[in-house]
């Protein structure tokens, strides 16, 4: 939550606030906040206000593995979506999906009600990259390791940025290869592969920047982020002051 919209609902007044920060008596983890849309949760930081230790508000954060068929998103009038996965507790018209996978991609999710999270995460300043494993209807030869490296072009003229690609097996028929891109174009990963003449037939995230796809999670399956990885958030959190 950002730091202003946090202590304006601790019914601080906003001239207040914008003073206490000039002075540098708000205090995120014993330092000086640097800004008020500085991103804060009082359930990973220690936010003190003039002296004055703020609760304020613990956010949610959810690891889910999102299995095929499922649209990300928070409703839809036909198809069922990630939010129908969670029990009726855990929703909320806050909690959301960090970026989107396809109805037919599976993989690593994050879900959170800290609404400045997401903006971070996907923006190209935080460079966050996505790692896939894919799976295509023809042969990934060596080039196209090359190919990728420098950028692949899409059929309609549009440069992605260099991507890394891992083949684990080729055949004539059904290759599998383990991609990492550092952008999310619409339908990116499919599109770069259509470039070089071949077709994706099932694609899995298992990394999202710093979180890997629990193996033990089954799809369909969610659960809270591990104190390990509340500590990539808080990193995360940190930066954005």
């Amino acid at each position: 939550m950002r730091l202003d919209k946090l202590l304006t609902q601790e019914k601080v007044s906003r001239k207040a606030i914008k003073q206490a920060l000039l002075k540098k008596e708000i205090l995120v983890d014993e330092l000086p906040a640097t800004s008020l849309a500085q991103n804060v949760d009082t359930g990973l930081q220690e936010l003190i206000f003039q002296g004055r230790k703020i609760q304020g508000y613990e956010h949610t954060y959810l690891m889910l593995h999102k299995p095929n068929g499922v649209v990300t998103a928070s409703k839809d009038k036909k198809l069922p979506t990630v939010m129908d996965l969670l029990p009726q507790s855990l929703q909320s018209e806050e909690l959301y999906a960090i970026g989107r996978l396809d109805r037919d991609t599976t993989g690593l999710l994050l879900l959170t009600d800290n609404g400045p999270l997401g903006f971070q995460l996907l923006h190209p300043q935080y460079h966050v990259d996505k790692t896939y494993r894919v799976e295509v209807n023809g042969p990934l030869t060596p080039d196209k390791v090359q190919e990728f490296k420098d950028g692949i072009v899409f059929l309609d003229g549009t440069v992605c940025k260099p991507a890394q690609l891992d083949i684990l097996s080729s055949s004539s028929s059904h290759s599998k290869a383990i991609i990492t891109i550092a952008e999310g174009k619409f339908h990116q990963v499919k599109k770069m592969f259509l470039s070089i003449g071949v077709k994706v037939t099932s694609l899995k995230r298992i990394q999202f920047g710093d979180f890997t796809l629990d193996s033990e999670l089954a799809e369909g399956q969610y659960r809270s982020l591990n104190q390990e990885e509340l500590e990539i958030i808080k990193n995360y959190l940190e930066k954005s002051g």
